[in-house]
């Protein structure tokens, strides 16, 4: 009973909030929460309409505290996959999702949505943190990849997968539907657009061998609407540069790439005060902003990305809304105090709808026979700031 309440009050509150933006009159308001509340007394849940889940994951990427991307909320493309019922078809999905979101290139803000969990264990899951992330193999001369993606490595090896051993190597994709063992799905070749990484003014920097794929989509948070819980809703926007170039391959835990890129600039490594670390840093952004721009693939950088959050504020205290925020993560990780954002306060409330970090599926100390939930999984990149520019 208690369960019922809650989920009438959130499902009333989140049509109270959404059909007021949709311009739906009062009486058609009551007749929704009406219909809801009938809904919920008979089943113990209720269904979104398309429209409301439009609406609901639009609404869940402008409250997103850690995003600095907001700007473009209004232009998420929302794909409802709530039919999906086995782990085949949730992996075709999403591969016609991540051809969509890529376009070649021109890249599109998306959402695929699977049906909600109804009770403990019964829903879609992805096990991957990001439908498309490099492999980290743990070896004797130490770590080949991605140290992020290590337990996830290790579950795929365990369920039979076998990876080139390369730093690049695309991880597939780790589906489970209703509490069923996962299943893997390698990713057709021709869906992983990636970006080699050179420097204009570097040329040897192209011998590093670096490069990154090129759309972000976020693939184990959990989407809120209306006390409904989508915990497969995969969400893609585009890059900005410092995730990468600041981020990903610069960061000790990650790909530790600074020490390399300063000899390859010929820097003095031997004393702090040289700077080079900060001199390495600025260029290997510049070389990642440089090669997907080369490429063709939608990039931006940190000091546009705050002005599009600036203008995204003031379009939000024009509609009557304050703008909430997670400080910490909406300073970008390279010269944040020349953006605006550095010298601003933001409240960080949680408004809903909302996207929200779960626990693993799988185990982190290996063993994937009997799966259970083990530890929030805490990561940079995208989910650094919730959602990124251009969700």
């Amino acid at each position: 009973m208690a369960e019922s309440r809650k989920l009438m009050e959130e499902a009333e509150q989140f049509v109270r909030t959404c059909y007021a933006e949709l311009n739906k009159t009062p009486g058609e308001t009551a007749e929704r929460i009406e219909e809801i509340r009938q809904a919920v007394d008979a089943t113990g849940g209720y269904e979104h309409t398309p429209e409301e889940l439009r609406h609901g994951a639009k609404m869940a990427w402008r409250n997103s505290n850690r995003c600095i991307g907001r700007l473009f909320w209004e232009s998420l493309e929302v794909f409802d996959a709530r039919h999906i019922d086995t782990e085949a078809d949730m992996a075709e999905t999403l591969f016609r999702y991540m051809a969509f979101a890529a376009n070649s290139g021109k890249i599109r803000p998306a959402i695929t949505i699977f049906k909600p969990e109804t009770e403990p264990g019964r829903g879609a899951r992805i096990w991957n943190h990001q439908l498309i992330r490099y492999a980290g193999y743990e070896t004797e001369r130490g770590m080949v990849g991605d140290p992020a993606s290590a337990s996830l490595t290790r579950c795929c090896l365990e369920l039979g997968w076998k990876g080139e051993g390369t730093p690049y190597d695309v991880l597939p994709l780790v589906l489970s539907m209703d509490g069923r063992p996962p299943r893997l799905f390698p990713i057709p070749k021709e869906l992983v657009l990636e970006v080699p990484i050179t420097h204009p003014e570097y040329p040897a920097m192209a011998g590093l061998g670096l490069k990154w794929y090129g759309v972000p989509m976020v693939s184990d948070m959990r989407l809120d609407i209306g006390g409904l819980s989508y915990t497969a809703a995969p969400f893609n926007g585009w890059y900005m540069g410092t995730e990468i170039g600041a981020r990903n391959l610069a960061d000790p835990q990650r790909y530790d790439m600074l020490p390399r890129v300063a000899a390859v600039m010929g820097l003095d490594t031997t004393r702090e005060s040289s700077l080079w670390r900060d001199k390495a840093l600025v260029e290997l952004n510049v070389a990642v902003l440089d090669s997907y721009k080369r490429q063709g693939v939608t990039i931006v950088d940190h000091h546009t990305a705050a002005s599009q959050f600036r203008r995204f504020e003031e379009l939000e205290a024009k509609r009557g809304r304050q703008t909430t925020g997670d400080w910490t993560w909406l300073i970008p990780p390279m010269s944040p105090a020349t953006t605006h954002v550095f010298h601003s306060h933001y409240e960080n409330r949680v408004e809903m709808p909302n996207f929200f970090y779960q626990e693993r599926v799988y185990e982190t100390s290996g063993g994937t026979g009997h799966a259970r939930e083990s530890g929030t999984h805490q990561t940079n990149e995208t989910t650094r700031r919730g959602v990124q520019a251009g969700l």
